[in-house]
């Protein structure tokens, strides 16, 4: 009985940690699993994190600031002047050397300074909002990459696991007709050349399986990456590839409005433009003058030994206020030379902004194009296969009534072979190319 408890126990263990370790995943599933986990994604969002802490950084160094310190000196040697003799009522001309203060000192200070006006200051309060802006815009085209990684890596993983299906299918159809054809062959009443042809097809048939079988490992582990799972967590898709192609099947995406404006590369393009005209500021604010000001307080103790912690200790205190004004008045061009060079890089971003605008029109144009064609060829490469299905089976009905040769029934059943394979990129490439024209257009429905 302790047995079987200990199996029973050592069962449900396994089971647990082997549902631990799967997860199963509709498409939008995983692209909402992977906005969530995949390590861009996550290291996107850290990034706007830190542009906050950075802005909040940049804003507090023009706040009040206040530093403390607190220094202690022990004469190991302690220095000594010369005085003349005569002070002393010694002969003049002679000196007598005497050491100053005591051998020990203590001083604690605290000073409160604050920015009056600093132009480059200004500029970086504005700088960091901008930089904040370009984070988020960063973790927004992240977001979108992502997603359309999943969306290829999820129809990768489906092609090979239809692929595998259909080629598994073919080989089952092929053995039984080289059984029956063997069976002919040995009663005499066939040639063998009929059984070598069937053979070739059923050999390369075999190959392309254990190729995608290979391959879709691979897929699995690649959209593992993608969504930020462990590389060999197994996992499952529950969404079927021709449900997804005719899913993606929406015509209405080819007449969509073409906002160039809103698309996230354009943001991005103009938030470095934008970043340049804020160096340009921050060039020519270098020719204003900053003023500083500052109050600081504190105490200080002297003792020929380390009696600074006892009561009577004398303490001296002192205070001191002060404004400190900077004005740049020639820095041999410099300064000069800086702000052109500055103009010049706003002038190369307002270039690289055009050039992305009318780039994204070409892209958009592209996108559409590849979309609207991948739709047309997924219908076409139905018919096809259904073309494909009915001359495969007559070419078979043709063989075994000995009508056809066996060259001509290998050659359709190749030209099934194909359009199946045909019809299955066909329907990943409706998802594909709806996938990049949705990035390209910054467009990500909830399905």
């Amino acid at each position: 009985m302790k047995n079987i408890s200990l199996a029973i126990l050592l069962l449900i263990g396994f089971i647990s940690f082997s549902q631990e370790n799967s997860q199963s995943f509709s498409l939008e599933e995983a692209i909402d699993y992977a906005l969530e986990n995949n390590r861009k994604a996550k290291n996107a969002a850290r990034d706007i994190q830190a542009a906050e802490q950075q802005k909040w950084e940049t804003t507090a160094t023009g706040l009040p600031q206040i530093n403390a310190a607190v220094d202690y000196q022990n004469w190991i040697k302690q220095q000594v002047s010369l005085l003349p003799g005569e002070l002393a009522g010694g002969t003049p001309g002679s000196f007598i050397p005497v050491a100053f203060g005591t051998k020990q000192s203590m001083s604690a200070t605290a000073t409160l300074s604050q920015k009056i006006f600093d132009g480059s200051y200004l500029v970086g309060l504005q700088s960091a909002k901008v930089f904040l802006e370009i984070s988020k815009n960063a973790k927004e085209k992240t977001d979108l990459e992502v997603r359309k990684a999943v969306i290829n890596a999820y129809g990768n993983v489906l092609l090979a696991e239809e692929s595998i299906s259909i080629l598994k299918r073919n080989i089952a159809v092929l053995e039984k007709n080289i059984f029956e054809i063997n069976k002919i062959y040995e009663n005499g009443l066939g040639e063998e050349e009929s059984v070598e042809q069937l053979q070739i097809t059923l050999t390369g048939v075999q190959s392309q399986l254990n190729n995608t079988e290979r391959l879709k490992k691979l897929a699995y582990q690649m959209l593992n990456i993608t969504l930020g799972l462990d590389l060999e967590t197994k996992t499952k898709l529950t969404d079927s590839l021709s449900g997804l192609a005719d899913y993606h099947s929406v015509l209405g995406l080819l007449t969509v409005e073409e906002n160039v404006e809103n698309t996230i590369d354009f943001k991005i393009a103009q938030n470095d433009k934008i970043s340049k005209e804020l160096l340009l500021k921050l060039e020519k604010s270098k020719a204003l003058p900053t003023l500083n000001a500052f109050v600081n307080g504190g105490y200080m103790a002297n003792s020929q030994t380390f009696s600074f912690t006892t009561d009577d200790q004398k303490w001296f205190g002192s205070s001191l206020f002060g404004m400190s004004l900077n004005i740049p008045i020639f820095s041999s061009g410099m300064r000069s030379a800086a702000t052109q060079r500055a103009q010049i890089n706003l002038e190369k971003a307002q270039d690289d902004l055009t050039e992305t605008q009318q780039q994204l029109k070409l892209q958009i144009a592209s996108a559409k194009s590849d979309y609207q064609f991948a739709l047309e060829d997924y219908e076409n490469k139905k018919q096809n296969l259904n073309l494909a299905e009915r001359i495969e089976k007559k070419n078979q009905t043709k063989f075994f009534e000995g009508i056809s040769s066996s060259f001509d029934l290998r050659q359709a059943q190749t030209q099934l072979y194909t359009a199946q394979q045909e019809l299955l990129q066909a329907m990943l490439d409706v998802i594909n190319t709806k996938a990049e024209l949705e990035t390209v257009l910054n467009i990500t429905p909830k399905n």
